[in-house]
């Protein structure tokens, strides 16, 4: 055992100083390897990051929303007519159901031909424009629908019981109607009736469409157009209380036939998380492995320049005594210890670059300690592997061949 401890020694310390003697091959032959262990590690640790804040994205939106809608059935005419009706009370009955955080009634309102517009003036020669649409709602709008203003306020439940005229303009429909700014307190004219913009709406994460539309308070539009009826029950839910929501919602609308209305509840987010991050994962590992393949042929392609340029000192390594074993094993252990240093770089580069990103993006970054520690002895691995070639090449030479072909 001793002697052949002292062996591997030797192999080793040769390694080493043959690798450190040639910086530049060294540093040829590292970059391979780093960039293919940083392009692994960034990839594998930005996938895991971006399927992170998908995850994080659906359980905010999709899992913490829901809506009612009352259930239809073939009319006389064939067409789907709803069976039941939201009265004005439902966002009572639901308020305190388990799960249940935000509600919001939303309806949609029928204007005939009336025009909407800036300013209470018919001209005759202006180009008909079709006008925004026009929806009721009442609740807690923002909170029910995942909204977010842009300039303003909500109406409130005081605005609804006054009926007072008073709307919130989806971004879309201000920007139509030219309304910039609610500091010099807009107007929108609803066939001829004067509304006070109070607000204007950026975004909904559930109701796309409010953003060109005109929301008014739900007693104002029941007020001054006939016919407003509730037709969804938009709900703000906790996360993974959908399925219990979709159960007791129904009930306490309708105690008698809670059939008569349909849930759009979320279920568990668990399988659409799983299979994201197996589909991400996938992907941008065979993308590290791509890269990761490039830097290993880059790698064979130093240490099989390296033999030809040492021949001379190998035919002298042969005459001296070392067998085949030891000339591969040495040319073996310079690869491993190139691709070791290069996976240990690549490895903090690549944790560098997916901190670095995630930090530009406001992320949370995700990092697999494995992968990290595993990616070092990975570069050690590709190392080895792509050395096998050249020491088989550099064993099967000849000594006598070997000096006679070293120049003088």
């Amino acid at each position: 055992m001793q002697p052949r401890v002292r062996l591997f020694g030797d192999i080793g310390g040769e390694a080493l100083a043959s690798v450190g003697a040639r910086p530049g091959r060294l540093l040829l032959g590292v970059l391979g390897t780093v960039v293919g262990i940083a392009a692994l590690v960034t990839t594998m640790g930005l996938g895991q990051t971006a399927s992170g804040q998908l995850s994080a994205r659906f359980d905010a939106v999709a899992a913490t929303h829901a809506e009612v809608e009352p259930a239809t059935a073939p009319g006389s005419d064939g067409t789907e007519r709803p069976v039941a009706t939201l009265h004005s009370d439902a966002l009572s009955r639901i308020r305190d159901l388990a799960g249940v955080t935000a509600g919001a009634l939303l309806a949609p309102v029928d204007i005939g031909d009336r025009e909407i517009t800036t300013v209470p003036v018919t001209d005759p020669a202006r180009a008909p424009m079709a006008p925004p649409a026009v929806v009721a709602a009442s609740g807690d709008l923002l909170e029910a629908v995942g909204g977010r203003l842009q300039r303003g306020r909500m109406f409130d439940s005081g605005h609804e019981r006054r009926h007072d005229r008073v709307a919130v303009l989806g971004a879309e429909a201000a920007e139509q109607l030219g309304v910039t700014s609610i500091d010099a307190r807009p107007t929108v004219f609803i066939g001829g009736h004067a509304y006070a913009v109070i607000g204007i709406l950026a975004a909904s994460e559930t109701r796309r469409s409010l953003k060109a539309a005109v929301i008014l308070p739900l007693g104002t539009a029941q007020a001054e157009f006939p016919g407003v009826v509730p037709s969804t029950l938009a709900l703000g839910v906790q996360l993974g209380a959908g399925s219990l929501v979709a159960r007791q919602v129904p009930i306490a609308l309708a105690p008698s036939s809670p059939e008569q209305f349909s849930v759009s509840a979320p279920g568990e987010p668990t399988t659409f998380q799983t299979g994201l991050q197996g589909d991400l994962d996938l992907i941008f590992l065979a993308i590290g492995l791509i890269t990761l393949l490039a830097g290993a042929l880059g790698i064979a392609g130093t240490t099989l320049s390296g033999v030809a340029e040492r021949i001379g000192e190998i035919g002298l390594r042969r005459a001296l005594g070392a067998t085949r074993g030891q000339i591969a094993a040495q040319f073996v252990a310079e690869s491993a210890t190139v691709g070791l240093l290069g996976g240990l770089m690549g490895s903090a580069a690549g944790v560098f670059v997916v901190v670095g990103v995630s930090l530009a993006q406001g992320w949370t970054p995700v990092l697999d300690l494995a992968l990290t520690f595993g990616a070092v002895a990975t570069g050690g691995l590709v190392g080895l592997l792509a050395g096998l070639v050249p020491s088989h090449r550099a064993a099967r030479t000849e000594p006598a061949d070997a000096l006679r072909s070293t120049p003088t």
